[in-house]
């Protein structure tokens, strides 16, 4: 897949006399068309939803615009539901998928009207005395050694997500002893998936699932929730997942099981983040130095701090050198940042057109898990979020953080003045 940004390369410049570098940019038009094509491809799975993962990109301006797109919010932390609530998203437009859940989440999502997706069987009885069972409640299954993991979550019956089978079963009739009425079903065992038959094997595995939960409780479920998952190509030569494929392989296993035990209707939901985001933000940043030792350093004023993914998981991220390309030479160089940490690296051994210093860098596919995972290790301060408007107009989305933003939680309190 070809590697795109935005704006030219004198439209970046002079957007940086206004917004100084490093900033993330996201791209408003892609973002919507993207969000339309998904609805679109799902649209023979009777009651679709798709909730956004507010931790890929947990931005009102973003999460306003899936909302007009139609698009739930999926929710892991009293921040991201209040963030939710701000935004409008009320009632069952949340879906509140959590680890470890506090009793003050559980009260603040069963204020909103939340769906509730429990992680454990002992949340049965967490939630209950935090807030009351509500009327709908979802459980979260971990397939264990039945299904394949990968390297961002792990292998399943490693991951520390979800219910076992049998715990589900044990589960599920305690709710519905305790008069829960409404039922749903939940999992997602990878992360940056690029087999969409991998998405196909989980609705097959949940359907078969709702079958048997069914039958043996006496239960209907309303919905199941496929997660999220769905990869991006990260490198050039990568092909997007097909939408379509999914939904296609999604609907013939649900003919084939929940139709054909009369478990009909039963919504689909998914909860992806990085395919909906990801391909439509950039981190853009301006050469520093230029270090030459025994390798050539491209020394940036972004981080880690801005975008810790290629430091956190070795992952890879497209870099363009905005007007260059390659024509006037080309060298292999480590790309870096500041920090104290020799894995603030955004490339390693990186064949890149010539860098000079004072050239602009769009790192790609920073959209979702970029700004969101920023950190003040160093006292490094977070970047400026921007929006890229249908009309060719970038707003501000997100200030930069200043030192009085990283002073404002410290006590100086009896601190004599040096």
């Amino acid at each position: 897949m070809k590697k795109t940004f935005p704006l030219s390369p004198a439209a970046a410049e002079a957007l940086t006399r206004e917004h100084p570098t490093p900033f993330h940019l996201y791209d408003e038009a892609a973002i919507r068309e993207n969000a339309r094509r998904l609805n679109a491809a799902f649209s023979g799975c009777e009651g679709f939803r798709e909730y956004f993962a507010v931790k890929a990109l947990p931005n009102p301006w973003i999460m306003r615009i899936l909302r007009e797109e139609g698009f739930g919010a999926d929710c892991s932390s009293l921040t991201e539901l209040l963030l939710a609530g701000k935004v409008g998203y009320r009632g069952e437009d949340i879906m509140f998928t959590s680890n470890d859940t506090p009793a003050r989440e559980f009260a603040e999502a069963r204020r909103l009207g939340a769906i509730i997706n429990l992680d454990d069987i002992s949340h049965i009885d967490a939630l209950e005395r935090a807030a009351g069972l509500p009327e709908v409640v979802c459980c979260r299954y971990n397939p264990g050694p039945l299904k394949a993991g990968n390297a961002i979550i792990g292998k399943p019956e490693e991951a520390k997500y979800g219910f076992t089978r049998e715990q589900l079963f044990e589960g599920f009739r305690r709710l519905r002893d305790k008069g829960v009425a409404r039922f749903g079903l939940h999992a997602m065992v990878a992360s940056n998936e690029l087999d969409p038959a991998y998405f196909i094997e989980t609705g097959r595995l949940l359907f078969k699932l709702v079958v048997d939960l069914s039958t043996e409780l006496d239960i209907r479920f309303e919905f199941v929730n496929l997660g999220g998952g769905i990869g991006i190509p990260y490198r050039p030569g990568e092909s997007a997942v097909s939408y379509e494929a999914i939904a296609g392989g999604v609907k013939e296993a649900y003919d084939g099981i929940i139709r054909a035990n009369g478990l009909h209707p039963l919504r689909i939901c998914m909860e992806c983040g990085r395919v909906i985001t990801g391909p439509y933000g950039w981190l853009v940043t301006r050469v520093l130095h230029l270090k030459q030792t025994y390798r050539t350093y491209v020394g940036t004023d972004a981080s880690m701090a801005n975008l810790m993914r290629p430091g956190m998981y070795g992952a890879y991220h497209h870099i363009s050198v905005l007007g260059k390309d390659g024509s006037g030479g080309r060298a292999v160089y480590d790309v870096t940042g500041s920090l104290c940490e020799n894995n603030d690296k955004f490339a390693i051994a990186r064949e890149l057109p010539a860098v000079a210093v004072g050239d602009l860098l769009a790192i790609h596919d920073t959209g979702a898990h970029g700004h969101a995972m920023g950190f003040n290790y160093n006292g490094m301060l977070r970047s400026a979020e921007l929006l890229l408007r249908a009309d060719g107009s970038v707003t501000s989305i997100r200030r930069a953080e200043t030192v009085d933003d990283y002073f404002a939680t410290l006590d100086f309190t009896g601190l004599e003045a040096p």
